[in-house]
């Protein structure tokens, strides 16, 4: 793990969510092994990690230090829940993945139905992978990325850093805060008191994100005691993550364009305390919901959301995942030079994913205290492509390469047996421990669609 490092991005991030230039709180770092990477991922998810557990501490003016743990802090951002004695889900669709195009590489992202048919319209239907990578081989990177994209599907060919810092994208994501914060006009005073063992019991947390980083920031936020319900649509489905992102959540569903399903998000909405959602950029504000009237619905809501490519720039509304941005913004070419390959080599783990959750969770926390002390609304957008660049400043040298946390399964005393929807697992212990204030879930995991979309009372 390196130490330099750790503590600039411990400085960034502080700064980030404090929009202030004050030193951040110390941190005690243990289990320092780190996963090999040409980029400082270990010490992203420590510090990510630790700023959410730091805004938790400074709901309550905890100032005690907080211990965190690198090395599992790192298998965070690999699994936190393990079967046991079952498979684990596949995590890609057999197409998905890196191929060769006639002047480079390019990667396709069809983990969801339609977005695996939106390839198919500009490639064709093929009977094996191998046979895709021979079509795919006629095209070129910047073509095929296009057009796939036109077709409503998701691919991002592979760019250099410095291809990145000359695109319209790459110029205008590094312009962006890392948390972009306002404050809102006042709301009504909250009905929680926020108690240092469960700081957020009683908060109602309404979760409109999918894949990795979002739900990431609310699972976080149901360790803490919110009660969160998560709203997906009708159909949608994802068996390589449900049972390791909906642990202490209920989870819904709702047709956001039902005159009826409206109706009653609109009411969970009235009644809520946290709103987080990924959509792309104008498409919350396409159905009739933009910032103003999600406050309007609930004076004084924190609002915090998610993008994949950014808040402004060309692709501002273009689908992203993790790997596609790692693929476009330069990490993936940075780690075939640095292998001496000539394959894409992404992140060891999807972290961009992972400590943008959790920045997430800081930013939401960060506006329940501004709610506290001002009585303000708060919202804040946050991007994959904007975590990227704290990477990308950070490259690692040769000689400070880490010695590498292995393959190895978690150790006993670094995990726990749970029961969830799907039979047994272990769980990964917290990796930070923040005096009187543990994280700890109150409901296993659960298939989306289970839960009826309603609050209840006390939040059972």
């Amino acid at each position: 793990m390196n130490d330099r490092i750790t503590a600039e991005l411990w400085q960034q991030l502080w700064q980030g969510l404090r929009n202030a230039l004050s030193a951040p709180p110390a941190l005690k770092i243990t289990g320092r092994q780190a996963l090999v990477s040409a980029y400082p991922v270990s010490e992203l998810a420590t510090t990510s990690m630790a700023l959410a557990a730091q805004a938790a501490a400074s709901l309550n003016d905890n100032d005690r230090p907080l211990r965190i743990d690198c090395a599992l802090a790192s298998r965070w951002f690999q699994h936190a829940l393990r079967p046991i004695h079952r498979p684990p889900a596949a995590l890609w669709d057999p197409f998905a993945g890196d191929y060769a195009c006639a002047d480079g590489w390019v990667r396709l992202h069809t983990n969801a139905p339609h977005h695996r048919e939106a390839m198919e319209r500009v490639l064709g239907q093929h009977d094996n992978r191998q046979a895709l990578a021979d079509t795919v081989a006629e095209w070129d990177r910047f073509t095929l990325e296009q057009a796939v994209v036109d077709a409503g599907g998701c691919a991002a060919a592979l760019r250099s850093l410095q291809e990145w810092q000359q695109h319209p994208q790459g110029q205008s994501v590094s312009r962006e805060a890392l948390i972009e914060q306002s404050l809102q006009p006042c709301g009504p005073a909250p009905a929680w008191s926020l108690p240092p063992a469960r700081p957020l019991l009683g908060v109602r947390v309404l979760d409109l994100t999918r894949i990795i980083a979002g739900p990431v920031a609310t699972r976080f936020l149901a360790g803490l005691g919110a009660d969160v319900l998560r709203i997906d649509p009708h159909g949608w489905h994802e068996p390589a993550l449900e049972e390791e992102m909906t642990l202490g959540k209920r989870c819904a569903r709702l047709d956001l364009k039902s005159t009826d399903d409206r109706r009653r998000f609109e009411q969970l909405l009235a009644q809520s305390d946290v709103l987080v959602h990924g959509y792309r950029a104008d498409a919350l504000s396409n159905l009739g919901y933009d910032p103003e009237t999600r406050q309007k619905l609930r004076p004084g809501l924190v609002d915090v959301s998610l993008n994949a490519w950014g808040w402004t720039g060309p692709w501002r509304n273009r689908r992203g995942f993790d790997s596609l941005v790692q693929m476009a913004c330069g990490i993936a070419d940075r780690g075939r030079e640095w292998q001496g390959g000539d394959a894409p080599v992404p992140l060891p783990v999807q972290a961009l994913d992972h400590a943008t959750g959790y920045l997430m969770a800081a930013a939401v926390l960060e506006g329940l205290r501004q709610r506290l002390q001002h009585g303000t609304g708060f919202t804040a957008r946050l991007s994959l492509a904007r975590t990227a660049c704290l990477l990308t400043d950070h490259p690692l040298s040769a000689d400070e390469l880490p010695g590498g946390l292995g393959a190895r399964q978690p150790q006993d005393e670094e995990q726990e047996m749970v029961l969830s929807g799907w039979g047994m697992a272990a769980q990964l212990r917290a990796p930070f421990w923040l005096p009187g204030t543990p994280l700890m879930w109150s409901r296993s995991p659960s298939p989306l669609g289970s839960a009826a979309a309603e609050w209840r009372e006390n939040g059972s």
